[in-house]
């Protein structure tokens, strides 16, 4: 049971956490049984707040019931609801603080299991609100679950979504039919059809088994450019953090997603399995040159297969720049008093406890930043700078008295 907040993950919340999930009571086996044997319970915060328990035991939720009373006669005129929001509000101005104010005092699992979010380097306020907003939609229908396949299972033919509850893909938009599996054919090599409307981005790995049986997740994420096509602008409508069992599923898993939507991938290149699996399949066009370098600059792997490197400090500040700046843009409360439509909590966690000098902790946030960059990849264009060269020489003098003309010293 859970009534309050556990520790950070470095703490023993991460192993609490787990084991909580193990325990979903709607997850039972035929027998009754959860995977761990226990059933989990979470109790919001506002069932059991000090102060605000009237003299029968129960909590005031709403303010203005002048008929409910403590155990001392005073009459509780604020609702905890009320009372816990005007708190959340007080400390909107210290990130830090609200964060760790949501895990002290939870409305929902997800502020229950918050990490310790100290020195974040993103505004967490925004990410937060984007999160609270998120699960007042959590039955909405906003996102759904399911996995690409290839028609009738002909691979490179036409690749179509299929719907399932346990699928490896989160997606919040699908294009119009007309718009779907657009490949463009040049002298024997395909390109995407849909590169003006977006991008993708890949965090991938290489090795399908790990030593301790789990390691590093691959990440891909789906964003759209600002279009007047059928398609919303500025918006991340694809997830997707798993560890099939073998890499190529996953190499497979993202190549159907990229042909579906026809859009191109910018993915890291220090783990190139996935760079050289597409370029095998004939799907080099899909993938990105990195856009910090012009073609004549790049490596001769680099213009083989594509993709980025991780290793170069000005493409972690790049990459780190870009989130900061979109979440500054879409995420959480905007301008214009409308809500993101950011709506994968996976990555939004991501941002969260991202640490830049841990990256590989942080699947979804690597392959996020790398769709944003993607679709701003004129802002990494190098500058050419033109160099022009004095001419060293002047004109000659001349007298030009009597027959013949002489030269002025």
């Amino acid at each position: 049971m859970m009534g309050s907040t556990s520790n950070s993950l470095a703490k023993g919340g991460d192993n609490f956490k787990k084991l909580y999930n193990a325990s979903d009571v709607t997850k039972r086996n035929r027998n009754g049984q959860t995977s761990s044997g226990l059933y989990s319970l979470f109790i919001p915060m506002e069932w059991n707040y000090e102060g605000f328990i009237d003299d029968r035991g129960m909590p005031v939720f709403e303010s203005g019931d002048i008929s409910r009373c403590d155990n001392y006669g005073e009459t509780i005129g604020t609702g905890v609801i009320e009372h816990w929001q005007n708190e959340a509000d007080g400390l909107k101005s210290d990130q830090d603080a609200l964060n760790e104010f949501y895990r002290q005092f939870p409305r929902t699992e997800e502020h229950a299991f918050r990490d310790e979010t100290k020195n974040s380097i993103f505004n967490l306020q925004k990410i937060y609100e984007q999160i609270d907003y998120n699960n007042d939609l959590k039955s909405s229908g906003f996102v759904s679950k399911g996995n690409f396949q290839w028609e009738n299972g002909i691979k490179d033919s036409k690749v179509i979504f299929m719907p399932e509850l346990k699928g490896r893909f989160n997606i919040s938009w699908i294009p119009p039919v007309q718009m779907q599996n657009i490949v463009i054919n040049e002298r024997g090599r395909k390109s995407p059809g849909n590169e003006h409307l977006g991008a993708f981005g890949c965090d991938s790995y290489d090795i399908s088994g790990t030593t301790d049986g789990q390691g590093s997740k691959g990440a891909l994420h789906g964003l759209t450019k600002f279009s007047l096509d059928e398609a919303p602008s500025n918006s991340f409508f694809l997830e997707y953090v798993s560890r099939p069992p073998t890499a190529e599923m996953f190499f497979e898993d993202v190549l159907m997603a990229l042909v579906f939507y026809g859009m191109p991938l910018l993915a890291e290149n220090n783990k190139p399995r996935l760079l050289y699996y597409l370029k095998r399949r004939g799907y080099r066009g899909y993938s990105m040159n990195r856009p910090d370098k012009s073609y004549t600059k790049l490596s001769v792997t680099e213009k083989e297969v594509g993709g980025i490197p991780n290793s170069s400090e000005d493409i972690r500040q790049a990459h780190a720049a870009a989130i900061e700046s979109y979440i500054d843009r879409h995420v959480g409360l905007k301008e214009d008093n409308n809500y993101g439509d950011l709506y994968f909590d996976r990555t939004l966690n991501d941002w969260a406890l991202f640490d830049i000098n841990k990256r590989t902790k942080f699947d979804a946030a690597i392959s996020s930043g790398l769709a944003i960059m993607a679709c701003n990849k004129n802002k990494y264009t190098p500058a050419v700078f033109k160099t022009t060269k004095k001419l060293e020489f002047e004109f000659k003098k001349y007298n030009n008295q009597g027959n013949f003309s002489k030269i002025l010293k």
